[in-house]
């Protein structure tokens, strides 16, 4: 079950760290947000070194479908009414800013980047498109409501975004982590007075960076109730129809297209981990259908923090750990998330104060409705009765039939039949 990224690059290796070190800035995870902030701080001269637990871009980050763009769904409505007018414009600049930097790196790097139009289609609500629409020209963005035609089924239209992209994430990151001091199967275990505690040795900071996907830190800034997870799953089909854009569906559980040379990448079937949900079956279903004679090359699944009001938290990790910052929560734009947090986050280290700050700071108000949900699940799981429990925070866990995994519901952790961690924020296998 590898994505086709995965199947097609080879990633530079890294020595596991021995012994004891010191260093100005550690940064916690080797995925596309830690390996960027690495990349940043080493153009600005910090001293830094990162630690990833097991290869570089092993979990998350090779399981994307890799779209760049500032377009995240209908969401600029929802910012416009819930943050306001000027909190909504630095959302859009911050994610603009970042597909800008990926086209500027980019364009020495051989990592299939192509500039494309995305685009969130309705099929049967044109309101919703109208209401986005609107909302964009209030905070300065020229939207366009366009007519579908590369689908194959009828659309009521799409807001299109120009001058957005694609790439292969691993191609990219294969350039990029080159020189970085980076140290791999580095297993942070523990965590002291500014000291990270690891398999064969400690590691004493200064600031600390968590981009370990979902935060493994449960004393402070309540990520915990802060968050959840949801998976989604993706056929790489041969033999299907091209399409030019990216698109996806305005309707929750909608479906994704975009192409990848030769192939289509259909996504959706989405869920909350640990729940029932649409899965490959929905997918395949859907290419039986509209795409009788495709055939699928590959198969494979992601997974994605969730947060209260989709905005990603990125910034300081809590009052509480003033030398401490986070860059999680990303809703699915894993990838123009994790350049804006990187950009943000390098400024942060060096005392500066970036301009988008305010809109995604972790220890904004917390009282939505998703929080009495997040509780909800949390407190029927925690009360379960199941032989297999998360060690996370004590969840019962859910056997997931297709993926023949243990999943936790109550936030995202996933473990194979053996009991090995496959997802955090576990921070280790299930006891025998």
């Amino acid at each position: 079950m590898n994505s086709v990224w995965s199947e097609s690059v080879q990633l530079p290796q890294f020595d596991t760290l021995h012994g004891n070190r010191k260093t100005d800035v550690l940064i916690i995870g080797g995925g596309m947000a830690g390996i960027l902030c690495a990349y940043f701080l080493q153009e600005k001269g910090v001293d830094y070194m990162l630690v990833e637990g097991h290869r570089i871009c092993s979990g998350v980050t090779r399981n994307t479908t890799a779209k760049i763009t500032a377009q995240h769904g209908l969401i600029y409505g929802k910012l416009l009414k819930h943050v306001g007018t000027e909190k909504a414009r630095m959302y859009l600049e911050a994610n603009q800013r970042a597909v800008e930097k990926y086209y500027q790196l980019c364009q020495n790097i051989d990592c299939d980047y192509e500039e494309k139009t995305s685009y969130v289609y309705s099929k049967d609500a044109p309101g919703k498109l109208e209401e986005e629409a609107a909302a964009l020209h209030q905070i300065g963005y020229e939207a366009k409501i366009v007519e579908v035609s590369e689908l194959p089924f009828q659309t009521a239209g799409a807001v299109a975004f120009p001058h957005q992209a694609q790439f292969h994430p691993l191609k990219f990151i294969a350039q990029i982590a080159k020189g970085l001091a980076i140290y791999e199967n580095t297993f942070v275990t523990e965590f002291k007075e500014h000291t990270a505690v690891t398999e064969k040795g400690n590691i004493v900071y200064e600031k600390v960076i968590f981009a370990t996907h979902f935060p493994i830190d449960n004393k402070h800034g309540m990520y915990f109730m802060k968050m959840y997870q949801e998976r989604s799953y993706v056929l790489a089909l041969a033999e299907a129809a091209q399409v030019q854009g990216m698109y996806l569906d305005e309707a929750k559980g909608g479906l994704s297209f975009r192409n990848y040379k030769d192939l289509l990448l259909l996504g959706g079937g989405s869920h909350r981990t640990g729940k029932d949900g649409g899965k490959w079956q929905e997918l395949k279903d859907f290419a039986n259908q509209y795409y009788p004679d495709s055939v699928e090359k590959y198969v494979w699944a992601a997974q994605d923090c969730i947060s209260l009001d989709y905005i990603p938290y990125i910034g300081k990790y809590a009052k509480g750990m003033p030398d401490s910052f986070v860059a999680t929560g990303f809703c699915k734009w894993g990838m123009t998330s994790s350049m804006a947090a990187a950009m943000m986050l390098s400024e942060l280290i060096m005392g500066e104060i970036p301009l988008w700050h305010e809109v995604f700071r972790p220890s904004r108000n917390m009282l939505k409705p998703q929080l009495a949900v997040n509780g909800f699940e949390y407190l029927a799981d925690l009360l379960t009765v199941s032989k297999k429990r998360c060690p996370h925070l004590g969840c019962s866990l859910k056997w997931n039939r297709e993926e023949h995994t243990w999943d936790c519901p109550c936030h995202g952790s996933r473990f194979d039949e053996e009991g090995r961690m496959l997802d955090n924020p576990a921070t280790g296998d299930l006891p025998d």
